[in-house]
């Protein structure tokens, strides 16, 4: 596959972007992308996430209130310190088990322990998503009588209409 942007050279990076549900996938040289400012493998590989977890883990208080040494995961025993050795939980029950820890560090890296970006929804989303896009709507139409703003509030119920 070429880069989309040279048309000289294969593709090496590939990108895909999600905006309201429409997929756009843009595939770049190394070249390009860097003229792009996308970073390659290659400049993310110089600072691995385990490096990076070992930093945090040195600012991250190693015990719990107690005094004692936070507890291995009771389901597969991986402790906290494998954790920052290697940037990886050892199963589910781990995210449970190092919840307090996991927070902080969440928010230390992303600002927030909670996922705030889009949602990608496949074609046909299903009556899930109907159901809480017609709530969202809902609320908007709400919203938007209360402010008096009457041409957004007549296209909303327009879009409630179609979607019932």
């Amino acid at each position: 596959m070429q880069c989309d942007h040279c048309g000289e050279r294969p593709a090496a990076i590939h990108l895909t972007q999600i905006v309201n549900n429409a997929v756009t996938q843009v595939h770049l040289c190394e070249t390009c992308a860097a003229e792009k400012g996308v970073h390659t493998s290659a400049s993310i590989a110089k600072f691995p996430l385990s490096d990076f977890l070992a930093t945090l883990g040195k600012a991250t208080p190693k015990t719990e209130a107690g005094g004692e040494a936070a507890e291995p995961c009771s389901f597969c025993g991986a402790t906290l310190a494998d954790f920052r050795e290697t940037g990886r939980l050892g199963c589910p029950h781990c995210y449970t088990t190092f919840e307090h820890h996991l927070r902080d560090l969440l928010r230390r890296l992303h600002g927030s322990s909670q996922h705030v970006g889009e949602v990608y929804l496949p074609p046909g989303g299903g009556a899930r998503d109907a159901r809480h896009t017609l709530v969202d709507l809902r609320d908007q139409l709400r919203r938007a009588v209360e402010a008096e703003n009457f041409e957004l509030a007549a296209e909303l119920r327009d879009r409630i209409r179609v979607l019932e």
